[in-house]
């Protein structure tokens, strides 16, 4: 096979059109999968058009897929700043370079979070269903107080650290938990609290905002919610995974938890029968939370200027983008 590839594969159906012509005018070909492909389509696909770099957006890069792309494929650059869907031991085993758009996204998922937790505080989903009953429950209802309210934030970097200041514009006690930033005060606004159990306590509303990992993997679960304040509020626009999918469910459906809004499923896309589509207490979106003109751009252009600059030998534009560092760069 030829080691000169300029191809290019996206692992989507569509690139925003800035980071296609970013890479086009850069000499690399773009290709498009289907949306969320499984394995099999991805190993076919790396197979036809043995890439130089995948652009991932849906599905997951396993060890299989990039042993199929091998020898030609050099880089695989996250879609957004998550990285579960690549697995990161097998490519650095493999002498990959793996990038993500650090930051590219943090105000779009910060201003859905808000978007999700601000209709929640104030109880408008049965508000709105009284109305569409023909209530008329201005004498008979109050709806919450949100300035005082205490939100825990569980990562804080640069999304959380975005929910904590705009939480905080609105009278918000911030209390934050963030094992991996030094120690000391935090960057922002709020309160650091040294345990997760503590922060639980606390959170009147909870928000998350850590990446999936082994760390993290069910880490919000039955014993946790327990912890939070009668009638909370969760909000989750991190990964899927993290929050214990069925202790959740348990919470709502007794009453200690009183809302959730959710972006994000442990399975996507979310099955039609799946209970957070229908659920009264839940306000479910299809992960969408980047899903800005803004923030789309700038996730698909940095991912696309990372692989550009690493296949040219230079640094990302964007801070902290390079996760592993393969061997050495292809120059253009």
């Amino acid at each position: 096979m030829s080691h000169n590839s300029r191809n290019v594969l996206i692992t989507a159906a569509t690139l925003a059109p800035a980071a296609a012509a970013l890479l086009e005018q850069a000499g690399y070909r773009v290709i498009c999968t289907a949306n969320y492909p499984p394995e099999a389509e991805l190993i076919e696909a790396v197979r036809q058009y043995r890439p130089v770099a995948i652009l991932h957006r849906h599905g997951s890069i396993t060890p299989a897929v990039m042993d199929a792309a091998l020898p030609e494929l050099r880089v695989l650059a996250r879609h957004g700043a998550g990285l579960d869907g690549i697995d990161l031991e097998a490519a650095r085993q493999r002498g990959l370079t793996v990038t993500r758009a650090a930051g590219a996204n943090s105000r779009s998922v910060a201003e859905h979070t808000m978007a999700m937790m601000l209709p929640l505080l104030k109880d408008l989903p049965s508000v709105i269903e009284g109305m569409r009953e023909g209530r008329w429950e201005k004498t008979s209802r109050f709806t919450p107080d949100i300035e005082g309210k205490r939100i825990g934030i569980v990562g804080y970097g640069a999304i959380g650290s975005k929910v904590a200041r705009y939480a905080e514009a609105f009278g918000m006690r911030v209390f934050a938990y963030d094992p991996h930033l030094p120690a000391g005060a935090l960057p922002g606004p709020g309160t650091r609290l040294d345990s997760l159990a503590e922060l639980l306590r606390e959170a009147e509303v909870l928000s998350v905002h850590c990446p999936l990992s082994a760390e993290t993997l069910g880490m919000i679960d039955a014993a946790g919610l327990a912890l939070m304040p009668a009638g909370g509020i969760l909000v989750v626009t991190a990964r899927g995974g993290i929050v214990d999918e069925d202790a959740l469910l348990a919470a709502l459906d007794s009453g200690h938890l009183a809302w959730a809004g959710l972006d994000v499923f442990a399975k996507e896309p979310l099955g039609p029968d799946h209970p957070f589509r229908h659920h009264p207490r839940v306000i479910p979106t299809p992960h969408l939370a980047a899903n800005t003109p803004n923030g789309a751009l700038g996730m698909s252009t940095g991912a696309a200027e990372s692989i550009v600059a690493v296949l040219d030998g230079r640094a990302p534009a964007l801070a902290g983008a390079v996760v592993t560092a393969g061997g050495s760069p292809i120059t253009a």
